[in-house]
């Protein structure tokens, strides 16, 4: 019985050794395991973070760069406010190559905005609707940004196909004195 009190005593022994090993080593092992474990991840969250502000910021880099050239892009159809003779002159050449009849001209208000200039003109001209139309689009094609507002076209009632058109148009200058 020495013998199966000794090997009952070795395996209560070795039971207590691994209980211990377990609660004092192992558990505190796995613990820190763990922990580890969710600093790495926490840190390889906030990399991926990082990764999507980095591609973030080089869109809008990109963007960025987008929105100069389209400035750049319109300050070139913005001629400086010196230039406003020739653009009117520009205009009148248009009128008189269509066969369009100046009744009025007059300068309106110039409005003043961050960046540009507005100057409207009220503009009354006499013709032909076709001549009128093909002002229109070589109008559009003058290398100015410009825009015509409140147009009123009146049918000439003795005449056929003669129009008197009556029109602001809005013609944009660089803020800058030049």
């Amino acid at each position: 019985m020495k013998s199966g009190l000794r090997k009952a005593v070795l395996f209560i022994s070795l039971l207590g050794i691994s209980y211990i090993a377990y609660q004092y080593m192992i558990k505190p092992a796995n613990k820190h395991l763990a922990a580890q474990k969710a600093r790495v991840q926490a840190k390889l969250d906030r990399l991926e973070e990082f990764e999507q502000a980095t591609t973030a910021a080089a869109s809008l880099n990109k963007q960025v760069e987008q929105l100069q050239e389209a400035i750049g892009f319109f300050e070139s159809k913005l001629p400086p406010t010196s230039e406003i003779d020739k653009v009117l002159h520009d205009v009148t050449v248009i009128v008189q190559k269509q066969g369009l009849r100046s009744k009025r001209v007059v300068r309106l208000k110039k409005e003043d905005n961050s960046g540009y200039v507005e100057q409207p003109l009220r503009v009354e001209l006499e013709g032909n609707f076709n001549s009128f139309y093909s002002f229109l689009l070589e109008l559009e094609k003058l290398p100015r940004i410009m825009k015509i507002r409140e147009l009123e076209l009146e049918k000439q009632i003795d005449d056929e196909g003669q129009i008197v058109a009556d029109f602001v148009v809005s013609i944009f200058f660089q803020n800058k004195t030049g």
